[in-house]
Formats: C-alpha cells, structure tokens, sequence
C-alpha cells in the first residue's frame, strides 16, 4: 500500500508539472487535433504487393490463368481458398483482395452467357483497395481477351468492400494518425520528464525521499499515460468519429485496453532513450530516429506485404507493428478479444521487457545524481 501511494503522490506531481507547461499542453491539443484532421486529408499511398487469395469453383485454364497472371510487384502469390473462408479470411486481415471465379465460368463465356466474377475487398487500406480493385479488373479483361479472343463476352467484375464502402481515404488515415499521434508522445512525454526532474535538479531530492526507482519510473508512465490516452480517446469521438465522420466499428474499451498496453511498453522506451542521455536536446536527436522507424515500419503507413521478409519478420518485435494491426482490426473491422488476444499478449510481454529495461536505465541515472 505504501508502494500505491508513492507511486499515486508522484504522479499527481507529474499531471501538475505537465499542467504548468504550456508547450507541452499545446503540443498535445495539436497532435490529436489539428494533425489527425490535415493528414486525414492529405496522405495517400499506392499498390504495391497486396495480399490477395483466389476461390477457384470452376477448376478451368481460364481459371488458372486467371490465378497465374495476379503477379508481383502489384500482388503477392494468390493461394486458393474455400468460398467458406472468405468472410473469416477478411475479419483476420489476412488479405486485401479475394477473387471469387464461380462455377462454369469459362463455360459460360464460351457459350456467349453472361459471367459474373467476384471481388471482396478489404477497404481498410483505402489507396490499395481502390487502386488494386482496378488493376485485377485489367488483368481479368485481358487474360480473358487472349485466352478466349473474339469468343468472350464481357466480364462483369462486381466488387464488395468491406470495412470502408465508400472508399474514403480519411477512414485510414484519421485512425492511423492517432496511433502515431499516441506513438510520438508515448516516447517524448516521459523521457522528457525525466530530464526535466535531472536539469532542474529535483532529480536529488527524489533520491532524499523514501521512494524506490520502480516508483518513479511507474508514476512518471502512468502519470503520461492517463493523459495520452484521454487525449487518444477524445480525439477518436470529436475529431475522428465527430468532425472526420469516420465510424468506429469495434469496441473502444477494447482498444483502450490495447492502447494501455502499448502505451507502458513506449513510455518505458522513451524512458531508456532518457537514461542514456545527458540533455533534451540530446534526447531529441537520439528519440527521432527510434520514433520515425517504428511509424514508417509498424503499417501506419506502408503496408507491411510491402516491405522484405526479413524487415517484415524483424518488426514483429516491435510495439508499434503490433498495435497498429490491433487497432486496425479493432476500429475498423470489429475484432473482439478473440481475434486479437494474441496480440494483446504480445504488447504486454514485449511492455515487461522494455519496463525492465528502462527499470535498469532509471536505478543508474540515480546513481549517477547520487
């Protein structure tokens, strides 16, 4: 209990200094704010080895070839799968475009019948959804064209998006940049904390009291976070779902669950970076290479299909990766905790290990004040 009020009495002191800043204050009305609405409307992103599968019922050459000529750069290797794992395949996230060929289809063009294909979009990443949903109807129109020449009759593609059906760009972007929102100040916001404590020389008076170093660095996280993610949360209901009419489509207790996880594992970065460090300026220059990697690498921004597979298997192990692939199935395709309980598992163990880091890094910066 003495612990829990240690930790409770250094945080309040924490939310005051944060309060008495008027930087700080105005950094964060402006990142949830201003910078979620401008982005919304002004990133865009191209094709570029999106995951796409194929549900092959009529086992034709056309069929086939149809499969055979989704290609890199534009698509990943299209795996055949049942009409019966369309629906799941989509809640999971595990592909962009599924291509339904049904029975008879190459029968039917032959014959001069109309043939309808399928198309079941993933509209989550809004810029491949519309620009892929394109270029499969090209590659369908002329492998037909050369298969079948003057036999064919026109291909009706009917297309179902899925998650973003009016295909608006902001639906993306708007929930994206809160998570890098979140990202940016889950680091600076307690490491420059610390800092303040050194430069200011409180750092020693710290060291007076009967306080541990779990202490500290516990209020300094959860003091930040309390902020951050009200902050998150206000700006999802006034910015996001209010002004930008985005609709969020599962539940936000889950995704704060999520974003507390996540959160935790930053800050504790954020504190290591400070640890290391002898100055803010310092602390800048060492924290803005760490935060613009996890945002370009996490799928905030490029699709992770994109990337090597080396760099795709390497950013497993990175918070960011995971929280964005939680928060998109989460806000926009509705997952509930049994399709994203792994993950969840995976921030809070990848958050102990980086709390034990920073743990280490704070018992040495108060040694070093000592």
């Amino acid at each position: 209990m003495r612990r829990l009020l240690n930790i409770l009495w250094l945080g309040l002191k924490e939310l005051r200094v944060l309060r008495a800043d008027p930087v700080l204050l105005v950094l964060l009305a402006y990142t949830f704010s201003v910078a979620v609405y401008s982005v919304a409307h002004g990133v865009k992103m191209e094709v570029r080895n999106a995951a796409i599968a194929v549900v092959d019922e009529d086992h034709s050459d056309l069929s086939r070839a149809l499969r055979a000529a989704l290609l890199p750069p534009l698509f990943q290797p299209a795996p055949l799968i049942a009409a019966a794992e369309v629906a799941p395949a989509l809640d999971a996230g595990r592909y962009v475009f599924i291509l339904q060929i049904p029975p008879r289809f190459e029968a039917d063009l032959l014959a001069r019948r109309p043939a309808t294909l399928g198309l079941d979009i993933d509209a989550t990443a809004m810029a491949q959804a519309g620009n892929g949903s394109t270029d499969i109807q090209q590659i369908v129109q002329q492998e037909v064209a050369d298969r079948l020449g003057a036999a064919a009759q026109p291909v009706r593609l009917v297309t179902r998006t899925r998650f973003n059906p009016n295909g608006l760009p902001e639906w993306f972007t708007a929930v994206m940049q809160v998570v890098n929102s979140i990202t940016i100040l889950s680091i600076i916001l307690p490491g420059a904390a610390l800092l303040r404590e050194r430069e200011h020389g409180t750092l020693e008076h710290l060291l007076a009291m009967p306080v541990a170093p779990f202490e500290i660095l516990m209020a300094k996280i959860l003091a930040n976070a309390l902020v951050i993610v009200g902050a998150a949360l206000l700006s999802l209901l006034l910015v996001v779902r209010g002004l930008l009419g985005v609709p969020l489509g599962g539940s936000l207790a889950l995704f704060l669950v999520g974003t507390v996880l996540f959160q935790a594992s930053v800050a504790a970065l954020g504190v290591l970076l400070a640890t290391a460090t002898t100055s803010t300026g310092q602390f800048g220059l060492l924290a803005l290479p760490v935060i613009m990697l996890m945002m370009l690498l996490s799928g905030s921004m490029t699709p992770l299909e994109s990337m090597p597979d080396w760099l795709q298997a390497v950013v497993q192990v990175s918070p960011a990766t995971q929280f964005v692939a939680f928060a998109q199935a989460v806000l926009y395709r509705g997952a509930g905790v049994d399709l994203v309980a792994g993950r969840l598992l995976l921030l809070f163990g990848l958050g102990g290990v980086f709390l034990g880091a920073a743990l280490l890094g704070v018992r040495r910066s108060l040694a070093r004040a000592g």
